[in-house]
């Protein structure tokens, strides 16, 4: 027997008398044994917990001096996340709770996500949040799917080419079980062309257009006038964005968007290998019966005091499959409290200083690099925390040799781009060391 399995030889025939067989191997029988597997798994050998640990701690210390310090992004970034931020979500009623369904004995979950839809929907300029999505690339192929059932006879969603490729391939898996029609907006140095979507719009069919900001090459695009044309075909705008750089950009309810959605990562969440992040989902008050997953609300019970409830719940769960806006059965309920408790502990004032300390370090590293004469910058467009640049040797080498050196130097874009990012961990010693060590390597 397997030793942490708590059933004994006798249990499992118990059970097997029960069901009207005689072994577990019977529970196959109908399987072909064509098909069957009969090998051996490619599984190592089992480990003690001082060898599992010692194997994690050579995994995350696998640069040269410890871990990397990290000039990427697009999509994952390492922001500062306070210490207690860990200590609160670790506690076991947070850790090990689950779905909330009984309102009378989950209160202290229902008032976090409740705390949570409402700094959401105060950072994004909307009106309504939901309790949190897996992420930030299902969130939005979720919009999508909200845009198409809002359509009467409307079947196409139009793309920028400036979204995150990653997102759109998402958005396109979604999409295809869907019958949605999914088209790519084009790009004018680095930034959506209005022309084209404007274009695309008068030629009718389109439920919905999704943007990001900032886009994936990290320039602050300018989205005026686009909410208009959008509307006047009667589709949705939807917004994609960074959640932290909202602190200091202009939302998506300033945009005029209907749905803003995007991943919650960047508000404290550790970078973790890629993961878990949060997903968000912002809209108009109008959209709030289109919006999948479940939201929160605050009502009174019988003594008049305060309460909070799950409403709205149009989930596959809850009421019939077909008749269900999403089939999401989840909404990362942890990771949303780790947005909650980051964002209550930094405020207003600190997430708008970390976005300015980062936009800041960003701008000093661009100018430090123009200046070795190895690099131009890709995009003439303004930027936030992150830029592209051209480099004028062999991209693969110089990030191996940066790696060599403890740095993640920025993401590669293509044979001759990297796009990197800063956030407020970096500080200028940092900076200088990476700009220095490619500038020595490049002059070689």
């Amino acid at each position: 027997m397997y030793k942490y399995f708590p059933h004994t030889e006798e249990d499992l025939q118990v059970m097997l008398n029960r069901v009207g067989i005689d072994s577990v191997d019977d529970l196959y029988s109908d399987i072909p044994e064509a098909i069957r597997f009969r090998r051996d798994y490619n599984l190592p050998e089992a480990l003690s917990e001082v060898e599992i640990r010692r194997l994690f701690d050579t995994i995350a210390n696998y640069a040269v001096g410890g871990p990397l310090t990290v000039f990427a992004g697009a999509g994952i970034y390492d922001h500062y996340s306070p210490s207690v931020v860990q200590n609160i979500i670790e506690r076991s009623e947070f850790l090990t709770s689950y779905t909330p369904y009984q309102a009378e004995i989950s209160q202290g979950t229902l008032h976090y996500i409740f705390e949570y839809q409402s700094m959401m929907a105060e950072l994004t300029g909307m009106d309504i949040s939901n309790a949190s999505m897996y992420d930030g690339a299902t969130a939005t192929a979720e919009a999508a799917m909200m845009a198409f059932a809002n359509a009467k006879k409307a079947d196409t969603v139009l793309l920028s080419s400036t979204l995150d490729p990653k997102v759109r391939r998402v958005v396109e898996t979604y999409a295809k079980y869907h019958g949605i029609c999914i088209e790519l907006i084009s790009d004018e140095n680095g930034v959506t062309s209005k022309a084209n979507l404007e274009a695309r719009l008068l030629q009718g069919g389109v439920a919905g257009v999704i943007v990001q900001q900032p886009n994936y090459y990290g320039v602050v695009e300018d989205y005026t006038g686009f909410a208009d044309i959008i509307h006047e075909q009667k589709a949705l705008f939807i917004v994609n964005s960074i959640a932290a750089d909202l602190a200091v950009l202009k939302t998506p309810g300033e945009w005029g968007a209907d749905i803003a959605v995007g991943d919650g990562q960047s508000l404290g969440i550790p970078m973790s290998f890629g993961g878990p992040g949060v997903g968000y989902m912002c809209c108009t008050e109008k959209l709030i019966r289109k919006m999948p997953g479940r939201i929160v609300g605050l009502t009174k019970d019988n003594r008049d005091q305060r309460a909070f409830v799950l409403t709205l719940q149009a989930r596959e769960q809850h009421i019939r499959r077909q008749k269900a806006t999403s089939n999401i059965c989840s909404n990362q309920s942890l990771m949303a409290l780790w947005v909650t408790v980051y964002l209550s502990l930094m405020g207003k004032q600190g997430l708008k200083e970390a976005g300015e300390l980062s936009y800041a370090g960003a701008h000093y590293m661009c100018d430090e690099l123009l200046k070795t004469g190895h690099f131009q910058l890709k995009y003439q467009q303004p930027f936030f925390n992150e830029f592209c640049v051209i480099y004028d040797g062999d991209v693969d080498a110089l990030q191996r040799e940066c790696t060599d050196a403890g740095f993640m130097a920025g993401v590669k874009i293509d044979d001759h781009t990297i796009m990197f990012a800063v956030t407020e961990q970096r500080s200028k010693d940092e900076i200088d060391e990476l700009v220095d060590l490619i500038t020595t390597y490049s002059s070689h």
